[in-house]
């Protein structure tokens, strides 16, 4: 870093340090150094490999085989083997155990900030390693029904074809535990997360572009009564309201954030 980013830096170190309540919010830009693609962008999948026609709740409900066929290809392109979380998962995850950080909201569906060891995790998208059934409401890992799903696309002998899978308690379609496009975030988590950026002291985004609503409110909430801290590497739709801005890479920035605040 140079010497403004460490000015800039310290004046975060201080704010959180002062803060009496602290959040962050994640997007995208967070889990692509851990290989997850972004969905958005030149490089985005949404546009150059899958049509985000394809993932609507509407097309679910009319077409379910089809959507599964299409959401496992979209799974395996979106979570390859191996991936883990980073040293900015890390560095939000020792940030709240030393007491300097409440929660983090993401928008990411990944699961990498409870493997990092958060444990007040808002995810707004819900989370791809769950399946839901649309009937009964029962939720179960999705790793399983990948696997169903997989053996039925690929017509392997001896094997459960069901397509589109079923919940084993009621026999309705099992959904993954995702918000798709046409559908609501989730009442009781957005309101929550709402709460906790009017309360926040300082409210940290991270890794997002801050364009898609309603998450895109949140900073903007944070801001009328906090600090307002942004870290992505390009502009955001929050830029001109933040308080602290960084132009810069997050597995730079939130490690050396924990490390100025002697946070292990």
């Amino acid at each position: 870093m140079d010497d403004a980013d460490e000015a800039t830096l310290s004046r975060l170190a201080s704010a959180l340090s002062d803060a009496d309540t602290a959040a962050a919010l994640t997007g995208a830009g967070i889990s692509a150094p851990s290989g997850v693609p972004t969905f958005r962008g030149e490089e985005g999948v949404w546009g150059t490999e899958f049509d985000p026609m394809d993932f609507r709740i509407g097309r679910f409900r009319r077409d379910p085989e089809g959507f599964w066929r299409d959401r496992l290809d979209l799974h395996d392109r979106l979570f390859p083997d191996g991936v883990e979380p980073n040293s900015a998962h890390e560095a939000l995850a020792s940030l709240e155990a030393a007491g300097l950080l409440d929660a983090v909201v993401t928008q990411n569906t990944d699961g990498l900030h409870a493997a990092a060891g958060s444990e007040t995790v808002l995810e707004l998208h819900g989370n791809a390693a769950r399946v839901a059934c649309v009937d009964c409401g029962a939720t179960r890992p999705a790793e399983p029904v990948h696997e169903r799903v997989r053996a039925a696309v690929e017509g392997e002998d001896g094997t459960d074809r069901e397509l589109p899978p079923t919940c084993p308690d009621c026999g309705g379609v099992l959904k993954p535990d995702v918000v798709l496009f046409g559908e609501s975030l989730p009442r009781r988590t957005f309101r929550r997360a709402r709460d906790l950026a009017a309360d926040s002291d300082v409210f940290l985004a991270i890794g997002s572009s801050l364009e898609v609503e309603p998450a895109a409110s949140l900073p903007r909430r944070a801001a009328a009564g906090g600090t307002l801290a942004v870290v992505n590497l390009d502009s955001t739709a929050a830029d001109k309201r933040a308080d602290i801005r960084f132009r810069a890479d997050v597995t730079d920035v939130l490690p050396a954030l924990a490390a100025r605040l002697d946070v292990r």
